[in-house]
């Protein structure tokens, strides 16, 4: 007979097994790009998958360094980027945390407004947004790329805080302002420090979306020295559009940072996880 150990661990195993299958699911397409960017510039495509190529071409990264000044364009987004992740928060957390405080029918009508808002396909913003950010003389700066994290980037990071807000008890928001703490008191002191997973999520989130970002550092700069790292694999594209390894060592180079911030997003949760586990027990 089948002991209450035995069922837990092979439905651990069973959960480990699908996870793992998953994950390599997810992981096939990065090794691929990995694998495409060492391949030989000028060879011919493979017949099938080759996964490590022989001899791999290390080199296909210093070349991408020497045709582009890639190391600009990567401190461009970097810094777009280490602008808005902040500025982002910080909006969307005020909007989130107001919205959390409001009466149930202003709340309804704004949550509703945030889903409609969220609808709006991008491609409708961009001739208006491009016009006023024209009559504020942006055009060809990072501030116009900003523009958008002062409205908290995306709907989405707003609901993000919201529900995370929504959540905590309103016995220690009500004991809050009878301590004397005002709405900026209580939104730094005691909301922002339990909504921790929202404010890395929506962290994460926003790194890639202005990091990744391609069209609106394509509308609104024309410096070259101002371009971005993503404007500049389109350019290291239509320098050479047969040579797709050097291709792939670029998109290699952008996604770098983004799997560093994600697994330490991650492991940023896996703490949280843990101290919550031992103030369970």
């Amino acid at each position: 007979m089948m002991t209450r150990s035995d069922r837990a661990m092979r439905q651990s195993l069973g959960f480990h097994l699908v996870a793992a299958s998953i994950t390599l699911l997810f992981a096939a397409p990065l090794v691929w790009v990995l694998a495409a960017s060492l391949r030989q510039p000028g060879a011919p495509p493979p017949a099938r998958i080759a996964w490590l190529p022989d001899p791999p071409a290390w080199s296909n990264y210093a070349h991408i360094f020497e045709l582009l000044p890639l190391g600009r364009y990567m401190a461009n987004s970097l810094l777009l980027a280490a602008g808005a992740v902040p500025l982002t928060i910080l909006i969307a957390s005020w909007a989130g945390f107001a919205m959390a405080q409001l009466p149930a029918r202003a709340r309804y009508a704004l949550l509703t407004l945030a889903v409609v808002v969220r609808m709006i396909p991008i491609t409708a913003l961009w001739l208006p947004r491009f016009l006023v950010i024209k009559e504020l003389h942006l055009i060809d700066t990072f501030a116009a790329l900003l523009v958008p994290a002062w409205m908290g980037s995306s709907p989405l990071f707003v609901l993000v805080f919201y529900w995370s807000f929504r959540r905590m008890p309103a016995a220690l928001i009500e004991s809050a302002r009878l301590d004397g703490l005002g709405a900026l008191a209580i939104w730094a002191r005691v909301a922002m420090p339990l909504a921790r997973p929202a404010t890395v999520a929506v962290g994460v989130l926003t790194f890639v979306q202005y990091w990744s970002d391609f069209i609106n550092p394509l509308l609104y700069l024309k410096s070259e020295t101002r371009y971005t790292l993503s404007v500049g694999l389109r350019v290291l594209q239509q320098m050479d559009l047969t040579s797709w390894p050097l291709l792939m060592a670029g998109v290699v180079v952008m996604l770098i940072p983004v799997i560093l911030l994600f697994v330490l997003a991650q492991r940023a949760f896996w703490i949280e996880d843990q101290i919550g586990g031992v103030h369970g027990n």
